[in-house]
């Protein structure tokens, strides 16, 4: 990676009042800005207002959804935080998705999961395809929390940094080598699909 690091968005995923999320998020973006990434655009869905997606044209969206339209555009990189329900991930964050295609093309797409027994890694397998389908590139590593409620103390700290700490920079590393090329790719040849 480049002295000057990507431009990282961290889209937290859960919206639910009691879950889990903004303990994980909290801790992931703390390690974040200790491993390069001083200036992180979390775009928590708790706080962004959006619309079930319609399929409009770009230039009939809503005002939070051109909002948000911007934020991913101006990205280089992106963490997903992300729950597991049902096997699967929230619908808000689907939604969230799905409001954009053109955003998201030729970056790379990380992921920190947490629940039950799986850690949420089926509701990852199940986004790896989703970001596929929009020219998306994920990245292989990611962090995940079985039974992540009993993972993280009181003060929201992981209760074995050194293994999920690790986990965390090499998955940054990934990303921002990822990112890297990606925007130099982009830089000579504007994608298109």
């Amino acid at each position: 990676m480049s002295a000057k690091s990507p431009r990282l968005a961290l889209l937290v995923g859960c919206t639910r009042s009691v879950g889990f999320g903004t303990t994980v998020a909290d801790w992931f973006l703390g390690l974040a800005e200790e491993y390069g990434y001083p200036d992180v655009d979390v775009i928590d869905l708790t706080a962004v207002a959006l619309p079930v997606a319609t399929g409009l044209p770009a230039d009939a969206r809503p005002a939070a959804v051109a909002d948000l339209a911007r934020r991913i555009d101006a990205a280089d990189a992106f963490v997903v935080v992300t729950p597991e329900y049902n096997h699967s991930f929230p619908a808000p964050l689907k939604n969230a998705i799905d409001w954009y295609r053109q955003e998201w093309y030729a970056k790379p797409v990380s992921f920190v999961s947490y629940g039950g027994i799986s850690g949420g890694l089926r509701a990852v397998e199940q986004l790896r395809l989703v970001f596929a389908e929009l020219h998306a590139v994920t990245i292989r590593d990611s962090v995940s929390f079985h039974r992540a409620w009993e993972q993280f103390d009181e003060d929201g700290r992981p209760k074995d940094p050194v293994g999920c700490d690790g986990a965390a920079k090499t998955m940054l590393d990934q990303l921002g080598w990822w990112a890297q090329a990606l925007a130099e790719a982009r830089a000579k040849r504007p994608y298109t699909s």
